[in-house]
């Protein structure tokens, strides 16, 4: 069984037990505290198969979650559970497109089913809209590639620019693919049965670029031998695409203005005016407010050119989309059936790299790196040598030592321990567990605090010890890459819970990250039992976690029932 699940619940026990329950079934889970925070996650997360969200939350509500969610992608299910469940949130609920709906308390089997339904019921509307993309472009908008959050968001825009008649004003720096972008609001248009006509400003003196714009007639200067028509009748009832409009002469601003005022042209040398319907899409990588300020570019044709402003972020700012770009060049400059990959390491130094030269510099790494390499598999050593040098790669032929702290955990099982699960386990609390306890004595922090930090020393050691490479972070600690991805951006942008390091030193170099948290959490029940001579709802105040939640907890390990009582 597989799938992602997004639980959404503002009462954090509730998203534990909910997980752990998830993640027995074979699903894969994320979580959040609030809509708000969940659609933020739902967005930059395309793999979600189903939500499960309560109803009654701050920043937020689960009915407000599910009508974004809708609006959005419409074929993934929203399961609602709420403990305040009345038959007009239900009618609502399920009007506005809910798949489900259950109220708190529920039977966990009952739950289970529900939710296998809804995910078959997202697996078939998966695979209808693969489908469906099959039999269209292999990309949404013309060539551009990318899944990462910011080009979800540049999708997002497009889609509402294209088929409008709207000027469109494109910035970002040299190689972010500005003319792509140009191509694909063309072609996303109604425009585009007609031509694209692009013109670059910065390689034409102003005479010749007001001639390519608006065409001569015979005689109107030395060398015009014939009348020709310009870039803008070329493209009528098209797109005409100016590149580096910033470089464009003050006479010619004052022509294209002109231009786009009366939605007429003049040839050079002529004084007929001619009718044109062109939709106009500019591009630039200079900062045009400014060269207002500096008397180089004129303010009326800066507001008609930016009606709409798509700003496009360089590759450092989007590096999630590295793997697919590499991909898509292998894949271009392989033309002949070739299979080279490129190797971990090699993506690693990709990952280092901060790109001045954006995307269209990582496409002539790849290419030359295709032309050098002399195997199958693309090495450090078929980069430019600058790239290898920001990357302090070890020399050639010498790996970096991965065996301090942290092992992969299919390379060896811990000596002694048992095989399997630690969920059924009789054994005495392990020797890393006492140690940590003796450390953070049990009581003096909650459980969730006591998980969570845990979570967090394991993620950042696991980075250190890979070299801020993810993928290979994630295999180490046994969990898939997007929830190790999930998992650490709640704990990036904030400096490091002090006790987390501390924790994380503890433990074992062969232990994955879920059974480390498991023997954690059944030390901590089992010692707050022990503490508290047995006494369940007194160990649950112990930990800080409500009664029901300890009692689930429990059932996990059976062992540990001989030491409670009620």
């Amino acid at each position: 069984m597989e799938g992602l699940i997004l639980i959404v619940d503002d009462e954090p026990n509730y998203q534990l037990v909910l997980s752990e329950m998830l993640l027995a079934e074979g699903y894969d889970v994320l979580t959040a505290g609030s809509g708000e925070e969940a659609f933020g996650v739902f967005e930059g997360q395309p793999e979600v198969d189903l939500i499960l969200t309560d109803m009654t939350m701050p920043n937020g509500s689960g009915i407000e979650l599910l009508e974004k969610v809708k609006a959005s992608r419409p074929e993934v299910p929203v399961l609602m559970l709420t403990a305040h469940g009345t038959v007009e949130l239900a009618v609502k609920a399920m009007k506005e497109g809910a798949f489900d709906y259950l109220t708190k308390p529920y039977k966990n089997d009952e739950l289970t089913r529900t939710v296998a339904k809804a995910m078959e019921l997202s697996r078939l509307g998966r695979q209808n809209r693969e489908l469906r993309d099959q039999l269209t472009a292999r990309h949404s908008f013309g060539s551009l590639i990318g899944k990462s959050k910011a080009m979800m968001e540049l999708y997002g825009l497009l889609e509402k620019v294209a088929p409008t008649r709207a000027n469109v004003l494109i910035t970002g720096e040299s190689g972010t693919g500005k003319e792509l972008v140009a191509r694909a609001i063309h072609h996303n248009s109604t425009r585009r049965q007609h031509s694209f006509v692009a013109v670059n400003c910065s390689a034409l003196t102003s005479t010749l670029l007001e001639s390519e714009l608006f065409g001569h007639v015979k005689g109107a200067f030395t060398g015009a031998d014939a009348t020709r028509p310009g870039r803008f009748e070329l493209a009528d009832k098209g797109t005409l695409f100016l590149d580096e409009v910033g470089e464009m002469g003050q006479s010619a601003q004052v022509k294209l203005l002109r231009a786009l005022q009366e939605r007429t042209i003049e040839r050079v040398g002529a004084g007929t005016p001619i009718r044109v319907d062109v939709r106009l899409v500019s591009a630039t990588n200079k900062d045009l407010r400014q060269e207002i300020q500096l008397g180089n570019f004129r303010d009326d044709l800066f507001y008609r050119l930016n009606v709409v402003h798509i700003p496009l972020p360089p590759l450092r700012e989007r590096l999630a989309d590295l793997p697919l770009l590499v991909a898509h060049f292998l894949s271009k400059y392989q033309e002949d059936g070739g299979r080279k990959t490129v190797s971990n390491e090699t993506m690693r130094v990709l990952y280092a790299h901060d790109w001045p030269g954006n995307v269209r510099e990582l496409e002539n790494v790849i290419e030359r790196a295709l032309v050098l390499a002399t195997s199958d598999v693309i090495s450090p050593e078929d980069l430019p040598e600058e790239l290898r040098d920001r990357a302090a790669l070890p020399k050639p032929g010498k790996r970096a030592p991965v065996q301090e702290g942290l092992a992969k955990p299919t390379q060896q099982k811990e000596e002694g321990a048992p095989q399997g699960s630690s969920k059924a386990l009789g054994e005495p609390v392990p020797e890393w567990v006492t140690l940590a306890f003796k450390e953070y004595p049990v009581g003096t922090l909650s459980l969730n605090h006591a998980l969570y930090a845990m979570e967090e020393g394991l993620l950042r050691k696991a980075l250190d010890l890979e070299d801020g490479v993810q993928a290979r972070a994630a295999d180490r600690l046994g969990v898939k890459r997007n929830v190790f991805k999930y998992k650490w951006d709640k704990f990036a942008a904030s400096p490091p819970d002090p006790i987390s390091e501390k924790l994380a030193s503890l433990v074992p170099p062969t232990l994955s990250l879920s059974e480390t948290l498991e023997r954690l959490e059944e030390g901590l029940l089992r010692s707050s039992l022990e503490k508290c001579d047995g006494v369940q709802s007194r160990a649950a105040a112990l930990l800080d976690i409500k009664r029901n939640i300890f009692l689930y907890k429990l059932k996990k390990y059976p062992a540990l029932s001989r030491l409670a009582r009620d």
